[in-house]
């Protein structure tokens, strides 16, 4: 890896987009696990850690939270490869959180709204990176990640409270400037991006008939970062309200 092109990159758009980042191996043992907690454990999980378009239909599962609870994933977070990229991204030691695995099932109308991770984080300073590691080919049909270019740079945004099951908040001032300045990354299958916490970032539908859009996330803190807790009531405040209201236990 060219790491400090990938640094630079970072540091100047907000995400950096690297190729073939799992190889094929380290790919299918991270799918035969996935597939493993989705068969075997998902069923007994509680509906705040595994969002569904539609709980009556097992094939649309969009989101899974909190994955920590298994062996295989608690171990995970502290895969050598992934630190090692974090931590040169983000110029310090990190800890990866729970990790997490998103798609959008093929023919759903569920766009991700334009949102900064670390408006859900509080953390202070901003030192927090996602790495989202692609397990389908991903492309413009099937909702891609978009994220607006420097956008890291300018701090929080205003955000405004959402439907969308997983991103309980979004961007409120979102316009025709940050779209001109999005970049539509299309990624194969271990192809992955790392993302500044304060990236804007959002993702269009899936429009595609029948292609998944499959993702396996971890977030990285750095040892430097101290949680707002004000700001982190108000944000869990606002996320059990949301959940309230759609009927999420």
């Amino acid at each position: 890896m060219n790491v400090q092109q990938y640094k630079q990159d970072y540091a100047r758009d907000g995400f950096v987009v690297i190729r073939s980042f799992l190889t094929s191996t380290e790919l299918n043992e991270l799918c035969e696990n996935l597939e493993r907690y989705i068969r075997d454990v998902v069923p007994s999980l509680p509906s705040s850690s595994a969002f569904y378009v539609d709980r009556d239909r097992p094939e649309t599962l969009k989101q899974m939270q909190h994955m920590g609870c298994d062996p295989f994933f608690e171990s995970y977070r502290k895969h050598a490869k992934w630190t090692a990229l974090a931590e040169a991204l983000i110029n310090e030691r990190a800890e990866a959180q729970q990790p997490e695995w998103f798609n959008k099932p093929p023919g759903t109308d569920a766009p991700t709204p334009p949102h900064q991770d670390n408006f859900y984080f509080c953390l202070k300073p901003p030192n927090v990176v996602t790495l989202w590691l692609a397990l389908d080919p991903v492309d413009v049909e099937n909702g891609c990640l978009r994220y607006v270019a420097g956008s890291h740079h300018q701090g929080i945004r205003p955000h405004h409270p959402t439907e969308t099951l997983g991103f309980s908040q979004g961007v409120s001032d979102f316009g025709e400037i940050d779209r001109s300045k999005e970049a539509a990354i299309r990624l194969d299958p271990g192809d992955l991006t790392a993302h500044h916490g304060e990236t804007i970032h959002r993702a269009d539908a899936n429009r595609s008939p029948d292609r998944n859009r499959r993702a396996f996330a971890m977030v990285f803190r750095g040892e430097s970062c101290q949680r707002d807790n004000d700001a982190y009531t108000r944000y869990e405040a606002a996320l059990h309200r949301q959940h309230e209201r759609i009927g999420v236990g």
